[in-house]
């Protein structure tokens, strides 16, 4: 497989990897915990509204619905989850992937949480890293765990990858 190829392929296998682990993740704190996981139509909203230049809301809750925006918000998740694998590949190249190692994994996952705190929290009216939701370190907190098991999913998913022999 040429390198291009392969760097498309391991972006794609282990970015939706370790989102499906955080869906994992969430939907175990949820039936475990009753902590509510993410709505992904509200990020589809705010998405939604982009085109028309409206990038912040007060509320994302208050914002017009927007048609498909369920969809638009996993299809999201799912793509920035396969581009933060990249980055991933980008930095530590392809031999990363072939031989995976846990530090740049959960490197990346830890960086990732600049993405919610300063774009999509904000965006959808909930303040720099959630500082305008009722209990801002808690949201911290979970978002810090949250990027903590994705970084391991990239990690977990690379070396299943790589073990079965994608290369």
């Amino acid at each position: 497989m040429n390198e291009t190829l392969e760097f498309a392929a391991y972006s794609l296998v282990v970015g939706a990897g370790a989102t499906v682990l955080i869906d994992l993740w969430a939907l175990a704190l949820k039936r475990l915990l009753d902590i509510p996981s993410m709505n992904w139509g509200l990020v589809g909203r705010w998405i939604g509204h982009m085109p028309a230049g409206r990038f912040v809301h007060d509320s994302i809750g208050k914002a017009t619905p927007i048609r498909g925006e369920t969809a638009i918000g996993w299809s999201a998740h799912y793509a920035i989850g396969i581009v933060f694998a990249g980055i991933l590949l980008a930095i530590w190249e392809l031999d990363w992937a072939r031989q995976p190692t846990l530090l740049p994994a959960l490197l990346v996952g830890w960086a990732t949480i600049a993405a919610p705190f300063f774009l999509m929290q904000p965006g959808l009216g909930l303040g720099i890293a959630a500082a305008k939701t009722p209990k801002p370190m808690v949201a911290r907190f979970r978002s810090l765990l949250t990027h903590t098991v994705f970084g391991l999913g990239l990690y977990l998913t690379a070396l299943a990858a790589s073990s079965a022999g994608m290369s």
